[in-house]
C-alpha cells in the first residue's frame, strides 16, 4: 500500500467493465513511488487481460445475429 504522500501523487488506470443489470467492475493500477509509468502500464494491461475486459468489448463490437451465436456455440461445443 503507497503512503499518503504517495496516494496524493499516484496516477490511478482504471477500466470499467460494464456487466449485466448495471453492476459495474473497475479494474485500476496505482503507481507506487520510484514505480515507472511503463511498469504500471504493463500491470494494467495484464489485470485487463485476466479479467477478460478486452476479450468482452472484442466480442461487442459489432451485433451478432441469435442465430450466428447459436450457430457459434455449437461449433464450440462440437470442438470439445
Amino acid at each position: 500500500m503507497p503512503t499518503a504522500a504517495a496516494r496524493e501523487t499516484a496516477v490511478v488506470l482504471s477500466q470499467g467493465d460494464e456487466r449485466e443489470a448495471g453492476d459495474r467492475e473497475l479494474t485500476e493500477v496505482i503507481i507506487g513511488d520510484g514505480e515507472s509509468f511503463e511498469a504500471a502500464l504493463r500491470r494494467f494491461n495484464k489485470k485487463i487481460q485476466q479479467a477478460g475486459i478486452l476479450a468482452e468489448a472484442r466480442r461487442r463490437e459489432y451485433y451478432e445475429r441469435p442465430a450466428a451465436k447459436r450457430k457459434r456455440k455449437e461449433a464450440k461445443r462440437r470442438k470439445r
